[in-house]
């Protein structure tokens, strides 16, 4: 059988450790589960979700050059409904993040979904910030320097 990146294939747990799993997926290969896809919550001790001799649905996510293969087991599961999200207390709330008593940043629908984007308008925001300290307290970022004699 030709694997191919994207296919959904069944797979044997066989080794078990701190990092993740590594599972036969037949004709002679297999691959690994990385812990961060074994689940779709946070995994801190992977023996409870899997063990070894279990036979799991995994995703294959890349093939190396090395013929190494990634599997996901959480990308294989079925979409949740929306009844089996956890809920908000508010609906159709976003959900609020707050970085420090002062400052709340609610996401909007219309900010970027890149990483590169959100880090970008993260670090224009506190810039601003840092500014604005800097004029409320001019003394703040003035340090002593020699005897004390300026």
């Amino acid at each position: 059988m030709q694997f191919k990146v994207g296919d959904i294939v069944e797979g044997k747990i066989t080794t078990i450790t701190s990092f993740g799993v590594f599972a036969d997926i037949g004709d002679g290969k297999s691959g690994m589960v990385h812990i961060s896809e074994v689940a779709r919550n946070y995994v801190s001790d992977i023996k409870e979700h899997v063990k070894v001799d279990d036979v799991v649905k995994m995703k294959i996510l890349n093939i190396g050059d090395d013929g190494k293969i990634s599997l996901s087991i959480k990308r294989a599961l079925p979409p949740e409904k929306k009844d089996d999200a956890p809920r908000r207390e508010k609906r159709n709330a976003p959900p609020k993040q707050t970085i420090d008593s002062t400052y709340t940043w609610t996401p909007k629908k219309s900010e970027p979904a890149s990483f590169e984007e959100m880090m970008n308008r993260f670090k224009q925001s506190s810039d601003e910030k840092f500014s604005d300290l800097k004029r409320k307290n001019p003394d703040a970022n003035r340090t002593k320097r020699g005897n004390g004699v300026r």
